[in-house]
């Protein structure tokens, strides 16, 4: 099982260039103490929570300080770039990288980016496969011409062709039910996470996800990485206490994130919505610590991510060190110590 850490958030009281040194002081960490990889999200018009405006900017010089680790997005937000732009960035950081980058992709779940950019949130999802579409024959490094609804072009050439072949890996975001077989049946990779499920619910979709790959008939079975708020310790108390006030403020956002766009074209059944912003404002921390989180000492978290990865099949694991952004660095770096020092031996 691969692990990594997912980043977006800023830390409460830092400068934004503050916020860029803590980054990369633990990309550096995590190249020397064995971590996998680092996901970046995209975040263009929140300096409260994000100031990853330019993800790829951002992995092109994590990459370029680091010999080992992979970087990723997590994810691109595909309908807000132009579609042969971004086949072109990802295809040159895949060279620079020397094939270590990963392309998350999505289309947010909210319309605050779409709103500031004058994109239509209805149009998140058709903009979203048009654009997908469109850098998978890109990639091939071939004249081609496309006629949508969104992107028209004729006899046109992207370059560079990418590193990797065919290309990077591609991982898909999957949040809503209907999601996970449709991605299983396009053969991606997918994230998920426990923000909006119970993990008995989450378990049933990654089956369907699992079934939907292999009636289409893709190689393998799927892979499947966990998006997960961690917090690791030297003791059993420490690991308990230190982060609750962040991860209840963190539960809380996100209701009141999920309530936000109720009734907006594009963004789900409002019952659905209502119903997870219920669940989410009405967490106890004691629920949070036994369905929402990953935190405990070293040996709890081998426990505790052995469990998920049985009852959730995993292939990976994204912790978010510091989800409400309300612990210090010293905190954040060292669950990111015990996670790859403790934990990682265990699953590889």
């Amino acid at each position: 099982m691969d692990f990594g850490i997912f980043t977006e958030q800023i830390r409460s009281g830092s400068t934004q260039d503050q916020w860029f040194q803590d980054l990369l002081e633990l990309a550096d960490a995590g190249e020397a103490w064995g971590l996998d990889v680092v996901w970046l999200a995209e975040m263009l018009v929140n300096p409260a929570r994000s100031v990853l405006s330019a993800p790829l900017l951002v992995a092109s010089w994590i990459v370029a300080r680091t010999n080992r680790l992979r970087v990723g997005t997590a994810v691109q937000l595909l309908p807000l770039n132009h579609p042969l732009r971004v086949a072109g960035e990802v295809a040159t950081l895949d060279h620079l990288s020397k094939g270590r980058f990963d392309f998350g992709i999505g289309r947010s779940g909210g319309p605050r980016a779409y709103d500031a950019l004058g994109v239509p949130y209805e149009e998140s999802q058709a903009r979203f496969f048009e654009a997908l579409e469109i850098i998978m024959k890109a990639w091939k490094g071939e004249p081609f011409s496309y006629e949508g609804k969104f992107y028209r072009f004729t006899d046109t050439t992207v370059t560079p062709r990418p590193y990797q072949q065919p290309h990077p890996p591609l991982r898909m975001a999957a949040t809503t039910p209907e999601t996970f077989p449709n991605v299983g049946r396009m053969g991606l990779p997918i994230f998920v996470g426990l923000r909006g499920m119970a993990i008995p619910e989450l378990a049933g979709h990654v089956k369907k996800y699992r079934e939907a790959w292999r009636e289409a008939g893709h190689p393998g079975d799927g892979n499947v990485c966990l998006r997960i708020p961690v917090y690791a310790a030297p003791t059993e108390k420490a690991a308990i206490d230190e982060p609750e006030d962040t991860i209840m403020y963190y539960f809380q956002r996100q209701a009141d994130l999920t309530r936000a766009p109720l009734g907006r074209a594009g963004t789900g059944p409002v019952e659905r919505r209502v119903t997870q912003a219920r669940t989410l404002s009405s967490l106890s921390y004691p629920e949070i610590l036994e369905t929402k989180v990953a935190f405990g000492t070293g040996p709890a978290l081998v426990d505790r991510f052995t469990q998920l990865r049985e009852e959730l099949s995993l292939n990976g694991v994204a912790a978010e060190l510091n989800p409400g952004g309300r612990l210090p660095m010293e905190q954040e770096k060292r669950s990111l110590q015990i996670l790859t020092q403790q934990v990682l031996p265990a699953f590889k």
